[in-house]
């Protein structure tokens, strides 16, 4: 598998719960077990689970009140139910409730570990299938792609579903990385626009000077160096759709002149005097808060409400843990295609580390994570060497976190060495195969971070 499924087991019993966990590892899994029902949902909230494993009779909070709370709030979620009550009722029952499979106690190793495989099978078809929604195809497939299961993301994509086919203005707004001009890319190849132009204005880039030139166009002799008449940005965009990224970036003066515009959809080329008609769709993006601008006088106000007829968010990664499991899966199953190379398995280890970090590049510092991951990845596993090996402790160093940054990911190193040790009971062979370094290397960490088994 391109990614280490996660696995919650909820089942009142200990015995169970051991088997379970100790199974499932052996099989490559991250493995996690809780003894109730309450306690699972509280699990489920905080974490992606690709397989949950649930108990139907346990005290407390029934299984079946687990299930129906579980597949309201997560449709996609795969849940297993175990029962002891080999009836066809119960399983029926289960199943109209969402259930992907049931399986009966007692149970052997074997039956555990077939059923929980079709369960990630379908669940890795499933993510497969996340990543080809709204997808465009061009020089970089990677980039254009709006992928995401977690109910923010879902949000969006509906929204984007639903605004697209209209020529309503949006304004997307969202930290930098988040994707936003993947966003105003596929609102125009959903539209009917979608043959005509896409035109990227960087508003980061303008200059006051040649504004009306950048964006209008001139003509030939208008001012010294128009040596030929030219099309501005608004008229290479007729027909289509013109996306101002960081709009918050031009000065009070630029915002003026972008009204007026946008207000009569006309254009007067520098040095003429006459009137061109542009139909054009326009697009906004911007990371800061427009509304603390336009208190503090930095932006319009009547340019803000020409642009925000239908705002769009995109929130950060870290409120969006559950999607970087599909990201990753995502990226490393691209790129491997880019470079014709098999793709590598992500280790536990280095899954869990991915799915910690804050990540304030956002889905950009991911992919670059990832792709720099790759080319320092030795063997067929990526593990957290070859993670601490890219670019994000070096990138950090740059802005002066870098000591902070190396001992988080030496500190969440130390713990999955031991939680898996644990997992494990001790073999090294078996946790060195689920963290994806040799026996030898393990060794060392083992030594390098004092780790003492038997204290801990």
């Amino acid at each position: 598998m391109s990614y280490s499924a996660n696995i919650l087991v909820i089942d009142d019993e200990e015995s169970m719960r051991a088997g379970c966990v100790q199974t499932l590892a052996e099989e490559g899994y991250r493995v996690q077990a809780v003894e109730n029902g309450q306690r699972g949902l509280e699990m489920i909230d905080k974490e992606s689970f690709d397989v949950i494993l649930l108990d139907l009779k346990m005290p407390g909070m029934p299984g079946m009140e687990v299930l129906r709370t579980t597949k309201t709030n997560d449709p996609d979620s795969i849940v297993i139910v175990i029962t002891g009550h080999a009836t066809i009722d119960v399983a029926v029952q289960a199943m109209r409730q969402g259930a992907y499979d049931f399986i009966t106690k007692p149970f052997t190793p074997e039956a555990l570990a077939s059923v929980v495989k079709r369960a990630v099978d379908s669940r890795r078809r499933s993510l497969e299938n996340a990543c080809v929604d709204l997808a465009l195809y061009d020089e970089k497939p990677w980039a254009d792609m709006i992928i995401g299961r977690s109910p923010a993301m879902m949000r969006v994509t509906q929204l984007v579903k639903q605004v697209a086919p209209t020529d309503s203005t949006v304004l997307i707004h969202g930290e930098t990385g988040v994707g936003k001009e993947l966003v105003a890319r596929t609102i125009h190849h959903l539209s009917r626009r979608c043959s005509e132009p896409f035109v990227v204005v960087d508003c980061g880039a303008l200059v006051e000077t040649l504004f009306e030139s950048e964006m209008f166009g001139h003509t030939k002799g208008s001012f010294t160096g128009a040596i030929d008449t030219t099309q501005g940005k608004f008229e290479l965009a007729n027909g289509g759709t013109i996306f101002l990224d960081e709009i918050a970036n031009i000065t009070i003066s630029m915002q003026s002149r972008l009204l007026r515009v946008i207000q009569e959809r006309e254009i007067s080329k520098v040095g003429s005097l006459d009137r061109i008609r542009v139909d054009v769709r326009i697009i906004s993006a911007t990371n800061r808060n427009l509304a603390k601008e336009i208190e503090e006088g930095r932006f319009r106000e009547d340019l803000f409400y020409r642009l925000n007829v239908v705002p769009i968010h995109l929130p950060p990664l870290r409120e969006r843990r559950a999607d970087i499991p599909i990201l990753v899966s995502y990226f490393v199953s691209q790129l491997s295609k880019s470079r014709q190379q098999k793709p590598p398995r992500i280790s536990g280890g280095a899954m869990r580390f991915l799915g910690e970090r804050d990540w304030p590049g956002n889905v950009r510092e991911l992919r670059n994570a990832i792709e720099r991951a790759m080319v320092t990845c030795k063997g067929d596993v990526i593990g957290l060497d070859d993670l601490s090996a890219s670019g994000s402790v070096l990138e950090a160093a740059a802005s002066g976190t870098a000591s902070a940054e190396h001992g988080a990911l030496a500190e969440s190193e130390r713990r999955e060495i031991i939680r898996v040790l644990k997992q494990f009971k001790g073999h090294k062979q078996k946790a060195a195969e689920y963290l994806g370094i040799n026996r030898k290397t393990l060794r060392e960490k083992i030594r390098r971070y004092g780790i003492d088994m038997e204290g801990e």
